[in-house]
């Protein structure tokens, strides 16, 4: 019989992207179990593995609960604990003497998958004044954003929710498995597997028969990195067979004739001999997209991972625009946000992730300055490329913050003698990884159950109340390190509040809440309404969606989408082929796991022992090797 807990706390789900409101069980101040909140307007009762086996993750024996400095040889995994006190002093002597001696710029900050923290890393490290800041953007979710930033302004969400009244009737599932991953784009995955079955069509663009392929007609398996060719090809057949949404299109998009003109020759014929799917497959596809209304588009991060992502991505957006999708109830919502809550996510504010501190001086010094101009980041490879070379210059202190890189990157050896060869490594944790073991100082990271948090990372249409309802040793929140390392270098401007929940209260103050009175509430959220462009224009220059982008034309990048063919593939290296005739595909997901995390949590863990990973890792490696190209010709 299950313990009867005493108290229920209402709270947000950290285990992966973070959109579902659970309700935390408690006992004797212990977690007990979590459950789907039924009263949801984000998740509504939705819970997956890894937001049930969260109280694993929380007690696990494993937990980093103390600052630990190294006292062995790196990594000999010789540690001794310190108090957090001594730790910021040591850190703050260590930055400070980076600053003073060779400029902010030496040193560089890393962190994983898009967190709570993520506006506060940028903001951090342009106050402090490095632009090497990287992370994973370039090939997650930075694509696309930086696409619909271009073509409308801000990024569409596909409209499971039913907030307009109406539902999908089409739903194209393209390189996106979220009825398995959890979450995507502040959308929940159960939410969305509500919405296939009830849509009248659905399409799926994947080279893995995954589960929504099995129950339609329109599974296109398509050869990895060859999306943008199917995308301009479907483009061909709704435009050549006048299947356009002609009001919208005349109305509210410009450069429409540019387009027709330029993909002309992007014919179906020509697409099958690319993505080896068959010429009247794609036709059928784009006339049951584009005819069976609403649509929307559910894409993924297959999408991100490869050499033509942003023109993709262009192109995938141009679908949901030629066939006036673009805002419109079961299409792709351009989500308003809750109006009285100081956002952090920097894609609806960039000014507020930091960069206002940053002089332009230092953007210049950033180490792939002008190598990529979509990308307001630093490319990791050329990281980790830096410090090997020396050039242009050679980092000397990393910060790393809940990332993996030595496990979850390319060349694995490359990093490795990357992080062996900088001056102090500090990673703020919750276990110790094989990168944590190379470090000079190891910060014990909270977990969500231990933090506080106006939650709105990935959720556009609202925030959501995270309450801290348990203690492990003397673990910290990122964001409270930040604030107090912040204070200690002079980093007030950027960081005025005095501790992280005066932060929390500025964030809603516009609300006329306290944080106390906002977890009453749980969510704030905005009242949602479509069609916005009629009266407003879109987000862009000519304020119409941009199928022809000047901008981009004018910072040298190609104003229509066009399709680029993997730098390693069965076309572009065909001596590699004969040896490794198969294609290794990122973006597989697993539900109990997110990324590389959740491997040592048992639930989990007994439901896949062996992820199959490491013996992938090696082929990858002799195939880098085979063709001679340096992996920052590979991740473009």
């Amino acid at each position: 019989m299950a313990t009867p807990p005493d108290r229920i706390v209402r709270s947000a789900c950290r285990m992966c992207h973070g959109v579902c409101q659970v309700l935390v069980h408690m006992k004797d101040n212990r977690v007990i179990k979590i459950a789907g909140d039924p009263q949801s307007p984000a998740s509504r009762g939705y819970i997956c593995p890894k937001g049930a086996a969260a109280p694993e993750l929380l007690y696990h024996p494993d937990r980093l609960t103390h600052p630990l400095r190294r006292v062995g040889g790196r990594g000999e995994n010789k540690w001794e604990r310190i108090p957090w006190d001594e730790a910021l002093a040591e850190i703050t002597e260590r930055f400070d003497a980076v600053r003073r001696e060779s400029g902010s710029e030496y040193l560089g900050m890393m962190q994983g998958t898009g967190r709570p923290y993520s506006g506060f890393v940028a903001r951090f490290a342009h106050a402090f004044g490095t632009p090497n800041l990287t992370e994973p953007l370039h090939f997650c979710y930075l694509a696309r954003q930086q696409a619909a930033r271009y073509s409308c302004g801000q990024l569409p969400v596909a409209d499971v929710y039913g907030f307009g009244g109406q539902e999908p009737a089409c739903i194209l599932l393209w390189g996106c498995n979220v009825t398995v991953s959890g979450a995507s784009d502040g959308l929940c995955g159960g939410l969305v597997a509500r919405a296939l079955k009830r849509a009248k069509q659905v399409i799926v663009i994947d080279p893995r028969k995954i589960g929504p392929a099995r129950k339609t007609v329109h599974w296109l398996p398509i050869r990895p990195g060859t999306d943008a060719a199917l995308a301009l090809a479907m483009i061909q057949v709704i435009i050549g067979e006048d299947l356009i949404d002609h009001a919208f299109v005349k109305a509210h998009t410009g450069g429409f004739e540019a387009l027709k003109t330029h993909v002309a020759g992007y014919t179906p014929d020509w697409a099958a001999g690319i993505t080896g799917i068959r010429a009247a497959a794609i036709c059928e596809a784009a006339r049951t997209y584009a005819t069976t209304r609403p649509a929307c588009i559910q894409w993924g991060n297959a999408l991100d991972m490869n050499r033509c992502s942003f023109q993709t991505a262009r192109a995938v957006l141009i679908l949901s625009a030629l066939t006036g999708n673009i805002d419109r109830p079961g299409g792709d919502a351009l989500w308003l946000a809750p109006p009285p809550v100081s956002r952090k996510s920097p894609w609806h504010e960039p000014s507020l992730a930091g960069a206002e501190f940053l002089p332009a001086e230092k953007k210049a010094r950033s180490i792939d300055a002008h190598r990529f101009p979509l990308n307001p980041g630093v490319q990791e490879p050329s990281f980790w490329q830096s410090i090997i070379t020396g050039r242009p210059y050679a980092p000397r202190v990393l910060w790393i913050m809940g990332a993996n890189p030595l496990i979850t990157c390319t060349h694995p050896n490359r990093v490795k003698e990357a992080l062996k060869r900088l001056e102090f490594i500090l990673v703020s944790e919750m276990f110790m990884t094989p990168t944590a073991q190379l470090a000079d100082m190891v910060l014990p990271a909270a977990s969500w159950l231990e933090t506080e948090d106006v939650a709105g990372l990935h959720k556009i249409w609202c925030v959501l109340a995270r309450p801290k309802v348990a203690q492990i040793g003397q673990t910290r929140c990122d964001r409270s390190v930040m604030l107090e390392l912040a204070r200690r270098l002079g980093l007030t401007r950027a960081f005025p509040w005095p501790d992280y929940r005066a932060y929390l209260n500025w964030v809603l103050e516009e609300s006329g809440l306290d944080f106390d009175r906002f977890c009453e509430k749980g969510i704030l959220q905005a009242d949602q309404h479509y069609f916005k462009y009629q009266t407003n224009g879109f987000a862009t220059p000519s304020k119409k969606f941009e199928f022809f982008c000047p901008s981009l034309e004018n910072i040298g990048v190609a104003p229509l989408p066009v399709y680029r063919e993997p730098p390693i593939s069965p076309v572009a290296t065909p001596a590699v082929a004969k040896d490794y005739p198969f294609v290794l595909t990122c973006s597989g997901r697993i539900k109990e796991f997110f990324h590389s995390e959740g491997r040592q949590i048992k639930s989990l863990r007994q439901r896949h022992p062996d992820t199959g990973a490491e013996p992938l890792r090696g082929v990858l490696c002799r195939v880098y090797a085979a063709t001679g190209l340096g992996e920052s010709n590979i991740v473009d």
